[in-house]
């Protein structure tokens, strides 16, 4: 089955906010990484690839995706959109 994903705003202006309809983070325990930490797991190090992503967070069926100040979500979204969808193809 493929991934679907709904991406909401959130309070801050430069996060962002994904849910879907998959285990994304096993375990009981949250995921916070930054650009340049070093991780194993597919799509955090996808995501965290994207010029402009600064940080997420995720846990269970979601993940916050938070860019820097002076990055555009026109050019940031269609990424993470991709991400997902190689990750999880």
């Amino acid at each position: 089955m493929a991934i679907q994903i709904n991406i909401q705003e959130t309070p801050n202006p430069n996060s962002i906010k994904i849910n879907t309809n998959q285990t994304l983070f096993e375990g009981p325990r949250s995921t916070s990484l930054k650009k340049g930490d070093a991780t194993d797991h597919p799509l955090a190090s996808a995501l965290l690839g994207i010029e402009g992503i600064d940080n997420i967070f995720g846990i269970k069926d979601f993940v916050t995706v938070s860019k820097t100040e002076d990055a555009d979500w026109d050019t940031i979204i269609p990424l993470v959109e991709e991400a997902f969808q190689t990750v999880y193809a």
